[in-house]
């Protein structure tokens, strides 16, 4: 069996380039409640064994970052079905691609929002996540268990969503936990938003490390 590495070398980064657009990793679609701009990130399509931090970088930074760089937005995360060895490109490659990210966008950058995360991302992200998201990023990281926690936040008309995010909703309608927290941390931070009504009201995860 081929190597992740020896992967990467049969596909050129053009290619690679190709493969993130056709599979819609990355789009920019609809807005928040608050007004800004999203940008959606499937985590279960990325194809992390034969796709290269390069050719990450290079697509954000010609497809996606110039359409950001004069406008606030947030980022709507979809962890569901994520396998970490298919889909998860290592410590290191996630702080290249956080570290890319130029200066004005993190400045515009308002929210991200992880739906549906697993105890191993929570884990994860407990111990290196101030590690990895820099700049700020990880304070404007919330947890959402659900979607219609993330519909709060987010306009549902105006964002696509798989149809195995709203499969994995149906099987956790079966084994739904008597509380069900929706945007999860230990300690409430209020933002006050003159745009949105009510003030909202969210979970951080800083207090998880």
């Amino acid at each position: 069996m081929n190597s992740p590495s020896s992967l990467m070398m049969t596909i050129s980064q053009p290619e690679q380039e190709k493969l993130i657009d056709k599979l819609q990793i990355f789009k920019i679609q609809g807005k928040d409640k608050r007004g800004c701009t999203i940008l959606r990130i499937i985590g279960k399509l990325f194809p992390a064994r034969i796709v290269s931090v390069e050719a990450v970088n290079k697509y954000v930074q010609e497809k996606i970052y110039p359409s950001l760089e004069q406008r606030q937005f947030s980022i709507v995360y979809v962890h569901t079905g994520v396998n970490r060895s298919e889909n998860f490109p290592g410590i290191a490659a996630l702080r290249s691609i956080c570290d890319a990210m130029p200066e004005n966008v993190k400045d515009h950058l308002k929210a991200v929002y992880f739906l549906h995360p697993s105890l191993q991302s929570r884990l994860f992200l407990a111990i290196f996540g101030r590690l990895i998201f820099t700049g700020g990023i990880y304070w404007k990281l919330n947890y959402v268990t659900r979607l219609e926690f993330l519909w709060e936040h987010v306009k549902r008309k105006e964002i696509e969503m798989p149809e195995f995010v709203y499969e994995f909703e149906e099987e956790l309608d079966d084994y739904r936990p008597m509380t069900d927290y929706g945007m999860e941390g230990d300690h409430p931070r209020v933002y006050i938003d003159s745009t949105a009504e009510p003030a909202v009201s969210m979970y951080s995860m800083r207090c998880i490390a």
